[in-house]
């Protein structure tokens, strides 16, 4: 059950990333290009996708446990620390220069289209992140 609703929800907000657009590359760099041909289109789509997020939490977590999961699972820590600010800002620049963010390119990847080498990137990124928190991990002394 689980892995059809994974695959339901995935499906449901693919088809949502191409209808919005956020799946062409153009479309994105345009948004961001605003002192040249400035597409605002994409700030509708992100304000409806916050707009359904903020009802989304309201909603849910007035029910005791998730409809397919033990619990809640959420993050503990609200520091704004190096790793949080540098790893965004490596983000918004990969998004930025590409066009594609993760969530809109893995639709595109599933229609053929040509963004294998951005993909690739983000699989390299994610693999050389692991690898230094490991190392990180390897390097700190042991706690008494």
């Amino acid at each position: 059950m689980k892995l059809l609703s994974a695959f339901a929800i995935g499906l449901l907000f693919g088809c949502g990333i191409l209808i919005s657009g956020m799946g062409d590359p153009a479309k994105v760099l345009n948004f961001f290009d605003v002192a040249g041909t400035w597409d605002p289109s994409l700030a509708f789509v992100m304000g409806g996708a916050l707009l359904v997020t903020a009802i989304g939490y309201r909603l849910v977590f007035r029910m005791n446990a998730p409809l397919l999961a033990q619990g809640f699972t959420l993050p503990t820590t609200t520091d704004l620390d190096a790793k949080l600010i540098g790893g965004s800002a490596v983000f918004g620049i990969g998004w930025g220069l590409s066009g594609f963010c993760p969530g809109g390119l893995v639709p595109v990847l599933g229609l053929g289209m040509e963004p294998v080498l951005t993909a690739g990137a983000i699989v390299a990124g994610i693999l050389t992140a692991r690898w230094m928190i490991a190392l990180g991990h390897r390097q700190q002394p042991a706690k008494a």
